[in-house]
């Protein structure tokens, strides 16, 4: 399984990964760190649209990590293809409440289907 990560959460959210050894239960968890997306002061919405297209296009994708610091231009196109979108200023607190979705999810239908429901 993977999570799509925004690069300000990225090195929070593997912390906290590593903290678990790398699992939610029996889930091997991958992280996915991905480019910036602000050049200088201005939000750089082709890198935005190219990550989120990025975790789309995995299908080990379960989720996408990201700040709550502007409108979320990259969540139409994220869950568009059912991956949760995780909105948080910690990159370990987004990665816990992934952790806990995934953990909790259960082995029935899609993994991608089942955390997203979980997450709201």
């Amino acid at each position: 399984m993977a999570a799509y990560v925004e690069a300000p959460l990225c090195a929070g959210a593997k912390r906290e990964l590593a903290k678990r050894d790398g699992k939610a239960g029996e889930v091997r968890v991958r992280v996915v760190c991905l480019a910036p997306t602000e050049a200088g002061k201005r939000v750089d919405l082709p890198t935005i649209g190219a990550n989120a297209r990025r975790a789309t296009e995995d299908s080990a994708s379960v989720a996408y990590l990201e700040e709550p610091v502007r409108p979320s231009f990259s969540r139409p196109i994220v869950e568009s293809a059912s991956v949760a979108v995780v909105r948080d200023r910690s990159g370990e607190a987004a990665m816990d409440r992934l952790l806990k979705a995934v953990r909790d999810s259960g082995a029935a239908g899609s993994l991608r289907e089942s955390v997203r429901e979980a997450l709201g």
